[in-house]
């Protein structure tokens, strides 16, 4: 994994804008913080951050190859999957290679198969080639957008990175929002709506699109979507079949130079994980793999059973290392750390985020990084395979919203009058909500409860799935460690997804067809656990830390953000937390705590970025 970033002008001589090319490259640099590199001509340039994962001597960036009279230059932040069988086929082809690295399979892929080439891929990637011959720049992004592409244009330049920061580095974007970017934020944030950059005239390429700059301006295409068809296969056939892809995926991902690990919660997403990857690593005398959690101080004390958190992890992660004879580690942190994250896990994404979730994140990966470069997680399984109780509870499953935000009414309500006016939160949820079923691919035939559930699917699947994947990339990234998901496999993905709900429910369980795959590769009661969603603090200690802090923000004259909040709203939320108050307004985790904890980051985004609101 890597940062990448560059800049392509007509008029102005970039060999001449070393500064600034530099103040672009550097924020990225804890994204790749073994090696950077740069290709500048007049033009052009392409600028990297490099994280070694695979052949150190041979992968070095900008990475450049010369096929005839053609000029290709590639700067590429990701991983294939399939290296071996398409570095056979391109040999095959009459190519050969000075390196073993899927950077230069990728750039010689595209050579052969030019913008095709991205359909062949089996891995999660952003990328960029430039073609010297043609004066075009081509770009791609997974199907699934694991990892992050950014772009703008501005009066004929052309700009792009992996994160918003190598963009704001160039004086041609500034850190400006309009009422778009206050509804992404303030309505619907932390999620974002594909494609959009919060910032204005500020973009990102979509998950399975391509795209390509020349003088003649800038041209996107779709590569890939999801496409719905009968599932023929009968239910034994389903499962074995689902086994085995899994069972591959995790095989191939497991492939690096470095040290590699898996992040173990106990539940079965990260169980089954571990699960193959320890066999693997048995198997090729590797010994025992290493496995990491995350936990909170006192939260021995503080847990209390809900809806959402059936059972707290620690007594599971024992049982699965034990069961599978990993080297179990397990990080603590305590509610100051996770307090003072919050600022570092704003600058990782460039934005407010999901809080705790991200900070508690950001530090669990600095941990890890001291003892492994590569992570497995379990990222993305619940998505696939429908394990969200939206996919189970009535009452959110026809709510006819996003089943993680069904308290608007209580966000609204913290806006100002002004802000309401502006952005109209409910119009614009609701428009979002509706352009998004309005891309379901639908099914002929199909009953009316399937095709919720088919929608439901693609709401969390292009909606839900890529803000975790965001906090996955950034919180990782931001520490040099690269973290894989298994679950976001396409061939995985597209095989379940037309996996009809009542084999995927199977005995009315939550992921019912993937615990019957993974029947024998873990103990039948880690099989049968409920979800438990990422682990968060329920140390009170937490609540009013972030209570005590939003409420400093709100006492500041020149807190940025007062103009957009109604304040005696929230003076009376912070009181009503002083005793029990229950109000999860996004996703599972993020109750009122995390409310307290969103606005502060907005409020600091808003000054160390200084946003100016247009």
């Amino acid at each position: 994994m890597c940062g990448i970033a560059g800049w392509i002008d007509w008029e102005t001589d970039l060999a001449q804008e070393r500064r600034t090319l530099s103040a672009m490259n550097e924020p990225l640099t804890c994204r790749g913080p073994d090696a950077t590199g740069a290709w500048v001509t007049h033009t052009t340039a392409l600028l990297h951050q490099r994280l070694c994962v695979v052949d150190p001597a041979g992968g070095s960036q900008p990475m450049m190859i010369e096929n005839g009279e053609h000029k290709y230059v590639i700067v590429y932040n990701g991983e294939l999957y399939n290296t071996p069988e398409l570095r056979n086929e391109l040999l095959g082809r009459g190519h050969t290679f000075r390196s073993h690295s899927d950077t230069e399979v990728l750039l010689t892929a595209f050579i052969e198969w030019g913008a095709a080439c991205v359909e062949r891929f089996n891995g999660i990637f952003a990328f960029a080639i430039w073609s010297e011959r043609e004066q075009s720049l081509f770009m791609a992004r997974d199907r699934l957008g694991v990892k992050p592409l950014f772009y703008a244009e501005r009066n004929g330049s052309f700009l792009f990175g992996s994160e918003l920061k190598a963009l704001l580095a160039n004086p041609l974007v500034q850190p400006e929002i309009d009422s778009e970017g206050l509804a992404e934020i303030f309505a619907l944030g932390p999620a974002r709506t594909p494609g959009n950059g919060i910032f204005r005239n500020v973009s990102e390429v979509k998950p399975g699109y391509w795209m390509r700059f020349d003088r003649n301006g800038l041209r996107l295409h779709p590569y890939w979507t999801l496409r719905s068809q009968p599932h023929e296969d009968d239910f034994e056939t389903t499962v074995a079949t689902i086994r085995e892809l899994f069972q591959d995926t995790v095989r191939r991902q497991l492939i690096a130079d470095v040290p590699v690990c898996t992040l173990l919660s106990g539940g079965l997403d990260s169980s089954a994980i571990t699960a193959v990857a320890a066999e693997e690593f048995k198997k090729t005398g590797l010994g025992a793999i290493r496995t990491f959690s995350v936990d909170y101080v006192d939260n021995d004390i503080h847990f209390t059973q809900n809806q959402f958190q059936p059972d707290a992890d620690a007594p599971w992660i024992l049982r699965v290392s034990e069961s599978l004879g990993t080297h179990h580690q397990r990080f603590e942190f305590d509610t100051p750390e996770l307090v003072d994250a919050l600022t570092s896990a704003m600058r990782a994404r460039d934005l407010p985020g999901m809080a705790d979730v991200d900070a508690s994140l950001l530090l669990f990966c600095r941990e890890i990084k001291k003892q492994a470069t590569v992570a497995l997680s379990g990222e993305c399984a619940d998505e696939v395979f429908g394990g969200y109780p939206w996919f189970h509870r009535q009452e959110a499953l026809h709510a006819g919203t996003f089943p993680w935000s069904l308290k608007l009414a209580e966000r609204v309500k913290i806006m100002s009058p002004a802000l309401k006016d502006r952005i109209s939160p409910e119009k614009y949820v609701a428009a979002r909500y509706d352009e998004t079923l309005s891309e379901v691919p639908r099914l002929t035939g199909e009953s009316a409860q399937e095709a919720r559930i088919r929608e439901m699917f693609y709401l969390n699947l292009t909606r839900w799935m890529p803000t975790l994947l965001d906090r996955k990339d950034r919180m990782s990234m931001a520490t040099g460690l690269e973290v894989r998901v298994p679950f976001c496999d396409h061939r995985l993905v597209e095989y379940v997804w037309n996996v009809p709900w009542t084999m995927k429910n199977c005995h009315n369980q939550a992921k019912g067809i993937f615990r019957r795959a993974m029947k024998g590769l873990l103990p039948a009661d880690v099989l049968a656990r409920r979800k438990s969603p990422y682990p968060k603090t329920h140390n009170p200690a937490y609540l009013k830390m972030c209570r005590d802090g939003m409420l400093r923000i709100v006492a500041d004259p020149s807190s940025p953000i007062l103009p957009l909040l109604d304040v005696a709203k929230l003076k009376e939320i912070a009181e009503q937390s002083k005793g029990h108050l229950d109000m999860p307004w996004f996703g599972q985790l993020m109750n009122v705590p995390a409310l307290f904890a969103y606005i502060t980051q907005i409020d600091t985004w808003l000054r160390e970025y200084r946003v100016v609101i247009r």
